[in-house]
């Protein structure tokens, strides 16, 4: 079964929403989401000028049997990606980018804790239960640095790659992008903050106790859509 004509465009408009937030430079970083024979996948094209310009034209269905078209190659990291689907079978996509405050953050020494409540509740939870880090810089070009990498994040939604990036896995495309977004958002703060000293701050037990789950539509789908406006304010839009 060939990909449906919705999944292009909105794998491109995540490659677009994560490059225009400033989570990927130039060419790198990839995003991928499940399909009943593998998954399909931002490729390399003859047309390549970087994620903000992806078009629905560069995403591939990746999976035994299936030819990809002339002059279009994989992700030198696709075992990013299929070894996390692997690992987690909950996983429905995953975000491979080269967030520069959360590698600038983990260099320093800065741990991304549950520094903010209300300003972020979904990457104060992402916090509160720690943010994992794979301790390499390698490229993740190989099935058993692929597993590696999805032994390192484990349970967690998120996983930073020391001197590299990160990768963020969620239950919808929405929630993997936007959970990227927001620990970009966290470790922004706390490079910010730490220019004085390090921040020893952290929410209290008792306010994160407090914290309503305001659910995936008001975290996710709501985001999603601002996401998307700035990408047409911007003309940026998928077309």
């Amino acid at each position: 079964m060939p990909l449906d004509n919705s999944t292009p465009v909105v794998l491109a408009e995540a490659c677009r929403i994560l490059a225009h937030a400033g989570l990927a430079e130039d060419i790198l970083g990839h995003v991928s989401v499940r399909t009943e024979r593998g998954l399909a996948v931002r490729c390399r094209g003859p047309l390549e000028s970087g994620l903000l310009f992806t078009r629905p034209e560069d995403i591939h269905e990746v999976a035994p049997g299936v030819e990809l078209e002339p002059g279009y190659d994989p992700p030198n990291e696709l075992p990013i990606h299929t070894e996390a689907m692997r690992a987690r079978p909950d996983v429905r996509a995953v975000v491979h980018v080269h967030a520069p405050h959360v590698i600038a953050a983990d260099l320093a020494g800065i741990e991304l804790r549950p520094v903010v409540g209300a300003y972020n509740i979904p990457v104060m939870r992402m916090a509160v239960g720690r943010i994992p880090i794979y301790p390499r810089s390698a490229l993740i070009n190989t099935n058993e640095l692929g597993r590696e990498v999805a032994t390192a994040l484990g349970p967690a939604p998120a996983l930073v790659l020391r001197g590299h990036g990160i990768v963020t896995v969620g239950h919808t495309l929405e929630e993997a992008v936007i959970r990227a977004l927001n620990v970009e958002i966290l470790a922004r703060m706390l490079v910010l903050a730490s220019a004085k000293g390090k921040v020893e701050y952290e929410v209290s037990a008792e306010d994160i106790a407090a914290m309503p789950d305001l659910g995936s539509a008001f975290n996710d789908t709501f985001v999603w859509r601002y996401q998307r406006s700035r990408l047409e304010h911007a003309g940026l839009a998928v077309r």
